[in-house]
């Protein structure tokens, strides 16, 4: 973060500079207009009517040759500052952001014609789940990717929803989750029923003269007044208000803006899960992620090589790094003996008293044919220990 901000720091200079800079050329030329006016009108106003030219007139053009070349001189003194600005700017990246990322991994990517086909593939569905659709088929076509349109339809679909429900129009997303509804009830959703909310609060805000409308929509809301019982009273309560208005009532909080933000937020989130999908872009988690852990990757990898320390271990970092809670998506075990997370080749046991230890504290601590727990007094056999899958 620092190194962006160094850059940027720089970025800002150049960019006043530049401004600066223009005012200043612009200056400078309409003093160079005004100085060629100016030579013209003494040169017509002296000038004999034969037209000659006499001494007079050559120590005009020498004059106004000679503020000429001032003024280009000065131009040329002012792109000379910002090209050194800019060179400085390219200093500053090459300075903060080490080129040593790529031999982080030993294993290549970019010589590798499947690995780039699934980078591009990742990068296309991040565009796509934009909205970009123009990026998305530029890159499509550059990389050679075959997209079938069943692939990109849902993105497009969502997107355009989305857009809709950012314009306060509802009437897409209802007919979308109407038409999905089973699905949706499968897993829980609530986005059915806070869509009915919206645009009931947006019917009540048209005052008394749509009662009748009002009143009838109130009926699409039955069906969820089970799942709701709160929430629903809540509606029904506010149609007390219907002549003077929410505003202001105890029931103001129904207008909040916060209301469609959590609709865009729970139909982006549904949508998703019933395309197989993760809510947030996994380009957009990786660089996330990648960009918390490189500095510190980088810097071990300095002291490794220095001191000549050679880590076999793929799945495993040889440092612990934390990239925040928003990107822990797995479950964690840590051995209580060991005091170490577990992974693929130590995996958790459940010993037959029901405590969980690493597969390696298991096999330190048998003795014969016995295993005594080390939590508790139990002893059991090593063979009725069960591997854990969290």
């Amino acid at each position: 973060m620092d190194a962006c901000q160094n850059v940027e720091k720089d970025v800002d200079r150049v960019n006043a500079k530049f401004s600066t800079a223009q005012q200043y050329i612009n200056k400078n030329i309409d003093d160079l207009l005004e100085n060629m006016q100016s030579m013209k009108e003494d040169l017509m106003s002296s000038g004999p009517p034969e037209g000659e030219v006499n001494q007079f007139h050559s120590s005009i053009f020498r004059e106004k040759l000679k503020r000429t070349r001032d003024i280009a001189s000065s131009l040329g003194g002012s792109h000379k500052e910002i090209h050194s600005s800019v060179s400085k700017v390219g200093k500053t990246i090459d300075k903060h952001f080490s080129a040593r990322v790529l031999n982080l991994s030993k294993e290549p990517t970019f010589e590798n014609s499947k690995r780039m086909d699934l980078l591009n593939r990742v990068i296309n569905e991040h565009f796509l789940r934009q909205g970009m659709l123009d990026i998305a088929d530029s890159i499509a076509q550059e990389a050679c990717l075959d997209i079938p349109e069943s692939v990109q339809e849902p993105f497009i679909e969502i997107h355009q929803i989305v857009a809709a429900l950012k314009e306060k129009n509802l009437q897409p997303a209802l007919e979308w989750a109407e038409a999905r509804r089973e699905l949706l009830s499968q897993q829980n959703s609530t986005l059915e029923f806070k869509l009915h909310r919206l645009q009931f609060i947006e019917l009540i805000q048209k005052g008394p003269s749509h009662q009748q409308e009002i009143l009838m929509y109130a009926r699409r809301l039955a069906p969820f007044a089970n799942q709701h019982p709160k929430e629903f009273q809540i509606l029904m309560g506010s149609l007390l208000f219907l002549n003077q208005g929410l505003q202001g009532s105890p029931y103001d909080h129904l207008l909040a803006s916060i209301n469609l933000i959590e609709i865009c937020e729970i139909f982006v989130q549904d949508a998703c899960t019933l395309l197989g999908l993760s809510v947030e872009s996994p380009l957009a988690v990786s660089l996330r992620a990648g960009c918390k852990s490189l500095p510190s990757l980088l810097n071990i990898m300095q002291v490794m090589q220095s001191s000549s320390v050679i880590w076999s271990a793929k799945e495993e970092l040889p440092i612990e790094i934390d990239v925040g809670a928003s990107s822990l998506y797995h479950s964690i075990f840590a051995c209580p003996i060991l005091k170490q997370p577990t992974s693929r080749g130590n995996p958790p046991m459940r010993l037959s008293c029901g405590h969980a230890i690493s597969k390696e504290s298991l096999n330190k601590l048998v003795n014969g044919n016995k295993i005594k727990c080390p939590l508790c007094p139990v002893e059991s056999s090593p063979d009725e220990a069960k591997q854990l899958y969290m």
